[in-house]
């Protein structure tokens, strides 16, 4: 007993005294490449605290990246061994020779180590790199604003097992990946790479010499020797890190007098198209007018609105702007294109003005104006629909005394339709006492007359009702014309509407002349969309309400 006892004790002061003796640093390359990662390992033996080692001495000559600690305790016939062991992995930032220093671990030292970078182009650097980042630039020379197209290639020749792939960085400005990821095979200098391309729009957002941070590729990669072992051990694996050429970059400020917004670009262009094609056009058939503005080196967010202005006889009807973005020759390419549906009321020539852009143009450092320029086109009459009288120039107030014939015969036609107005008021004046004589003898036919008029009321009513409530938009376009001339019965003829355009003025509500646009532009539009019926509905009951009212007042100076 006294013996084990001894021997337990000894075990025991075996343990507590072991210390610190020793500190190794080594690398698992050299010389290496600039910009391509390298593995430095310190191992200690002894349990030593993980934040031991302090590695800023490197920042100067290296990109310090992820440090990893393990520690691992044996015993073994009662010897007991412990070692704390750091990997972090370096990236040179210049070549030449550089110099890992000696580290303090709790007193004890390594030793410093020698290292020769290489640059990436030479040839013994070609041989033995595994991993690379090649980044090529559109334009290095730009403007505020201006967009340019980094592309950005990771080669590896050795198997991956995991990584991921940093963004570029440049203060103030707007990074956004284009695309997917493109894969594919090259050989370099006799080696073969699997390669992966990615894309990115930059647009930066502040003048002045600055500098673009490439990305930055970590992962893992599968160690020769593990391919060839056994298939179910675990295959190893090693950190790597690799870092591309960082590029400067000189951002021009705005050039000043810049009229409209800014918008730098190589070319930018306006196009447009028409459907149908001839441009003549009938009344109150949908004329689509197709936009599209083009422009290199800019966003889809940097293209500015387009607006169609018409002249007074036609109604426009945009829809919403497709935008897309894609790559053209290694440039970004930006579209925007509206669609114009165009709706004329009245036959005639009209004169659309023209459209105009102003833009900068990058390549010769001079404002321009993309314009597309004013037309004529000729709206003629539709025979399915109420004549309507058409557009004619106003005359000048200021017309030559030599004309004296025409305006004759001017004054010659007001007279005669002066004339024609008065044997019409006083034929209606006539109309009006017989329709009064005969009410009076004949009650009963009178109220059949006015039953017969408040039927046909009724049915163009209820049946702009149930096209509201079916969502039926077609049938509400037949029906709201009649039902609009049936509000004005027993008014002069004159004041009923003939086309939709004149429902607006003649009611004045503007909830009705909403829902009535809105019930042209899901059915003219070139991509018609699902129209609901709920607007036009409430509207015209908001307005039966509002006749209701009206009529139920009570009259002043009347008997019951």
């Amino acid at each position: 007993m006294v013996r084990v006892i001894i021997s337990l004790l000894a075990i025991l002061f075996s343990l507590n005294s072991y210390a610190l003796t020793k500190v190794n640093a080594t690398v698992d390359k050299n010389p290496v490449v600039v910009n391509e990662s390298l593995i430095l390992t310190v191992v200690a033996d002894d349990d030593v605290d993980s934040n031991a080692l302090n590695t800023s001495a490197l920042l100067s000559d290296f990109i310090v990246g992820r440090t990893s600690v393990s520690s691992q305790t044996s015993m073994v016939n009662f010897n007991t061994t412990r070692t704390t062991t750091w990997t972090t992995v370096l990236i040179p930032r210049k070549s030449g020779e550089l110099l890992i220093p000696a580290f303090d671990i709790s007193g004890v030292k390594t030793q410093a180590i020698a290292i020769k970078a290489l640059e990436a182009d030479t040839s013994s650097a070609a041989s033995q790199q595994d991993l690379f980042i090649t980044t090529q630039v559109s334009a290095t020379d730009i403007y505020v604003q201006q967009q340019i197209t980094l592309k950005v290639k990771l080669h590896f020749a050795a198997e991956l097992k995991r990584g991921s792939l940093t963004e570029p960085t440049l203060t103030g400005a707007n990074i956004l990946q284009i695309g997917k990821d493109k894969e594919s095979d090259s050989i370099i200098k006799g080696k073969r790479y699997r390669v992966i391309e990615r894309v990115y729009a930059i647009s930066p957002q502040q003048s002045g010499e600055v500098i673009l941070k490439s990305p930055i590729f970590s992962g893992e990669i599968i160690m020769p020797s593990s391919r060839r072992s056994n298939f179910l051990s675990f295959a190893d694996t090693k950190p790597v890190s690799v870092i591309g050429d960082d590029i400067p970059l000189t951002i021009k400020a705005i050039p000043t007098k810049i009229n409209g917004a800014w918008l730098p670009s190589e070319l930018l262009a306006l196009h447009q198209e028409w459907q149908p094609d001839p441009k003549q056009f009938k009344v109150g058939e949908p004329i689509t007018r197709t936009i599209t503005l083009t422009a290199a080196g800019l966003s889809e967010e940097q293209l500015p609105e387009i607006n169609l202005t018409v002249p007074q006889g036609l109604k426009v009807y945009p829809d919403q702007a497709e935008l897309h973005t894609g790559l053209n020759n290694e440039r970004l390419v930006s579209q925007k294109v509206v669609n114009f549906a165009i709706v004329a009321s009245q036959a005639g020539e009209y004169q659309l003005p023209e459209i105009t852009i102003n833009w900068w143009n990058t390549v010769t450092n001079k404002a321009e104006i993309a314009k597309i320029p004013g037309q004529n086109i000729t709206i003629l009459a539709n025979p399915d629909l109420a004549p309507v009288t058409p557009i004619t120039p106003l005359k000048s107030s200021t017309a030559n005394t030599e004309q004296s014939t025409p305006a004759a015969k001017v004054e010659t036609v007001i007279i005669q339709q002066n004339t024609v107005w008065q044997w019409l008021f006083l034929a209606l004046w006539l109309l009006t006492l017989l329709a009064w004589y005969l009410s009076a003898k004949r009650p009963f036919k009178s109220k059949s007359l006015s039953s017969m008029r408040n039927a046909k009321v009724n049915n163009s009513h209820l049946e702009l009702l149930a096209a509201c409530k079916q969502n039926d938009g077609e049938s509400a376009l037949s029906c709201i014309l009649p039902w609009a001339q049936s509000q004005v019965l027993g008014t002069k003829q004159s004041d009923s509407p003939t086309t939709l355009d004149a429902i607006h003025g003649y009611f004045n509500d503007q909830a009705l002349s909403d829902a009535i646009i809105e019930l042209q532009q899901s059915y003219y539009g070139k991509n018609p969309n699902q129209w609901s019926g709920n607007n036009l509905l409430q509207a015209i009951q908001a307005l039966d309400k509002k006749n209701s009212r009206q009529s139920q007042s009570p009259a002043i100076g009347l008997n019951p």
